[in-house]
């Protein structure tokens, strides 16, 4: 089967997975809803208690986790083509730890949803800035030091989060710990997460070529004609607001960004023409998929989703390890 036809039937098949998994989290729960139920009630609200659980609680919530799996992934398959390291993810520059900062001091101060939501997307964006500013230094920056500056801020980052753990009143602990580690039980309207998603994506696309042939080194990129600074500031910022927007929505979620554009690259090759979008549905469909799981597998108490996205990170992780050969990126 000829290499492009099986990439577009693998994206096809994503993106049959990214529906399924949303009428699943739409079907499952403390309140079953059959399948022709839920389209009904998608169809004509009407007034029943299963029409209110879908398009009230089920609906945006799986539609934010969609929206934030996806902008993981997304991040994370630009950073990896930005840093040329199989490692990196979104979390890898600090602009978690910055957004953790501000979401534990919303937190402790009692501040609300939208309060904690945006100073957690301030945390994040002055995180980035910080990290571009420092890597930046006289006149430029390479690969490496940006690297090397964003795990400093991230360890920094860490080290203010753990102490605000430690003086927290234990009242807000919990909350601070599921933040921490994840959460979209909090999550309201997903319209502005999807319409970023959306955004990024068309910005990113148009330069998929640009950003192959950056995969293959900054000089090759170069003397291909490609404008080799401008574009790594610009997979810089575009990652940096990808991230932010999703963790300032869902928390800290790890994994994501890591292993599902390795899992897409595997299965479809590296032609960010093909991988940032399949990276986004398969992205989206985990989150919605774990975020499903955390919500069930105990219920009534709710798991934070990031224990669940690092349960299934950890054994997928150690698959790509074991189907890694000397030499192999």
């Amino acid at each position: 089967m000829p290499t492009r036809r099986r990439a577009v039937l693998i994206l096809a098949a994503l993106t049959g997975l990214s529906q399924l998994s949303i009428i699943l989290a739409l079907m499952v729960g403390s309140v079953p809803i059959s399948p022709a139920e839920v389209l009904s009630t998608l169809v004509d609200p009407g007034g029943s208690i299963a029409a209110d659980v879908v398009r009230n609680l089920r609906l945006p919530r799986a539609l934010t986790g969609f929206a934030c799996g996806g902008l993981l992934a997304l991040a994370g398959a630009l950073l990896q083509v930005l840093l040329r390291n199989p490692l990196a993810d979104p979390y890898v520059l600090g602009i978690s730890g910055g957004a953790g900062i501000g979401a534990l001091l919303a937190i402790i101060l009692g501040f609300g949803v939208v309060g904690v939501n945006g100073l957690a997307l301030g945390g994040a964006l002055g995180a980035m800035f910080l990290v571009f500013g420092l890597a930046h230094g006289d006149g430029g920056w390479t690969q490496s030091r940006l690297l090397l500056t964003g795990v400093i801020v991230a360890a920094g980052c860490g080290a203010v989060v753990t102490l605000m753990l430690a003086v927290a009143p234990d009242d807000r602990l919990r909350g601070m710990l599921f933040w921490l580690m994840g959460d979209l039980s909090q999550t309201g309207d997903p319209t502005l997460a999807l319409i970023v998603l959306a955004a990024i994506l068309l910005i990113a696309l148009p330069f998929a070529r640009e950003l192959n042939l950056l995969a293959r080194g900054a000089d090759v990129a170069q003397a291909l004609g490609v404008a080799v600074r401008p574009l790594r500031r610009g997979v810089y910022l575009v990652a940096s607001l990808a991230t932010a927007a999703a963790v300032t929505q869902a928390g800290a979620i790890g994994f994501i960004g890591l292993i599902v554009p390795h899992l897409v690259r595997l299965t479809i090759g590296n032609d960010q023409r093909l991988l940032l979008p399949a990276s986004v549905l398969a992205g989206g469909s985990l989150l919605v998929i774990a975020d499903t799981l955390a919500r069930t597998m105990l219920a009534p108490q709710q798991l934070p989703v990031g224990v669940l996205t690092a349960l299934i990170g950890v054994p997928a992780f150690l698959f790509l390890l074991s189907r890694a050969t000397p030499g192999r990126h």
